[in-house]
C-alpha cells in the first residue's frame, strides 16, 4: 500500500508539470477525489505519516485535500461516542477507548493503563498530547504554557522557544558586559555624574538577574532536548503498557537533536523551521531504537498485519 501511495504522487507530479503547458484543468480536481477515497479507506489511521510524504514529493498542498478528513481519525465517529457518552461503567468505556485506539499509532496509557482520552475536546490523545486548561485545546508534544510568550510550548514551537531562550541569554549577557565597565568606574569615583548611577546599577542588576534565570532555565531544556523528554514527561513519568519509563523517548543524543532542530545543523541557530518531525520519524526510527520504549511497549492484537511484541520494532509502530 505504501508503494502504491508513492506511486500515486510521483504520477501527480508529472501530471502537474504536464498540466502546465497542455491541460488547462486544475490536477488537483482529477486527483483528489480517488487517492481521497483509497487512501481513508486503507492508511485514514495512518494519515498523518502519509501526509509528509507527499509534500516532499508533489508541489501541491496536499495537506488541504485531507485536513478536515484526517481530524476525525482522533475524534471518535458520532455512534461510538455516543456510546461512550450514554455508558455508565468506566470499565465498559475503557474498553470502547480501547477498541477506537486499536488501529491508532498510540502507545502511552493513564496511570491506570486506560486509553489516554479528553473530556473537553472530545478525542483520544496522541502520544505526548496534553490538554492546556489556559489555552483550551490539546497541544501535541506539550511542554508547558510560557506565560512570558502567552503561548503553549510544544510540537510547533519548540525549537524557536530554545532559541528565544539563547537569544536572551546571549543579550543579557552583552547588555551586563557593556554596562559592568561602567559600573567599575562609578564604584572608583571616576565618573561623578549622579543622575546616571541610578539608571547603571538598575540596569546592571536587571541584566545579571536575567541572565542567571535564563541560564538555569535554558541548561534544564538542554538537558531535556539531550534526553528527548518534555518539562511534563520530567515531573510525571510516560506511560506505556508495560509500565512507566522516564526513557520512552529517547533516542540517543544526536538522534534526540535532530527531532527537535532537524538534521541541517547550519539551519540550528537561525528560527526558521528546520525540522519535519514526521517524516524525520519515518526515517530514522522505523528500523532499530533498542532503547526507545515507544518501539518496544507497544503490543497490539493482529488486524491484518504482524502484531507488535516487545523487543521488535517495524515502521507501523512508529
Amino acid at each position: 500500500m505504501c508503494c502504491f501511495v508513492i506511486l500515486i504522487s510521483l504520477l501527480q507530479f508529472f501530471w502537474v508539470h504536464c498540466a502546465v503547458c497542455c491541460l488547462p484543468v486544475h490536477p488537483l480536481f482529477l486527483t483528489s477525489f480517488p487517492i481521497r477515497v483509497i487512501l481513508l479507506e486503507e492508511v485514514g489511521d495512518k494519515m498523518f505519516l502519509v501526509l509528509p510524504v507527499f509534500e516532499k514529493l508533489s508541489p501541491l498542498p496536499m495537506s488541504n485535500c485531507f485536513s478536515h478528513d484526517f481530524c476525525f481519525q482522533y475524534h471518535m465517529s458520532y455512534a461510538d461516542k455516543e456510546r461512550y457518552e450514554n455508558e455508565e461503567r468506566p470499565e465498559v468505556q475503557r474498553q470502547i477507548l480501547a477498541e477506537i485506539a486499536r488501529k491508532l499509532p498510540v502507545y502511552t496509557r493513564t496511570g491506570s493503563g486506560g486509553i489516554r482520552f479528553c473530556d473537553r475536546c472530545q478525542l483520544i490523545k496522541p502520544d505526548r498530547c496534553h490538554h492546556c486548561s489556559v489555552c483550551a485545546m490539546c497541544v501535541l508534544k506539550m511542554d508547558h504554557h510560557c506565560p512570558w510568550v502567552n503561548n503553549c510550548i510544544g510540537f510547533s514551537n519548540y525549537k524557536f522557544f530554545l532559541l528565544f531562550l539563547a537569544y536572551s541569554l546571549l543579550y543579557c549577557l552583552y547588555i551586563a558586559a557593556t554596562v559592568f565597565k561602567y559600573f567599575i568606574k562609578y564604584w572608583t569615583g571616576e565618573l561623578t555624574n549622579g543622575r546616571s548611577k541610578f539608571h547603571i546599577l538598575f540596569l546592571l542588576f536587571l541584566a545579571v538577574m536575567f541572565f542567571v534565570s535564563l541560564m538555569f532555565l535554558f541548561g534544564y531544556h538542554c538537558w531535556l532536548v539531550s534526553r528527548n523528554r518534555s518539562t511534563l514527561e520530567a515531573f510525571s513519568t510516560p506511560v506505556f503498557q508495560n509500565g512507566p519509563d522516564k526513557n520512552g523517548f529517547n533516542l540517543g543524543f544526536v538522534k534526540n537533536l535532530q527531532q527537535v532542530f532537524g538534521e541541517e545543523k547550519k539551519l540550528w541557530l537561525l528560527p526558521i523551521a528546520s525540522s519535519d518531525f514526521v517524516a524525520w520519524l519515518l526515517l530514522h526510527i522505523a528500523v532499530k531504537t533498542p532503547a526507545s520504549t515507544v518501539c518496544a511497549n507497544p503490543v497490539h492484537e493482529k488486524s491484518g498485519s504482524e502484531s507488535f511484541l516487545p523487543g521488535k520494532c517495524t515502521a507501523q509502530g512508529v
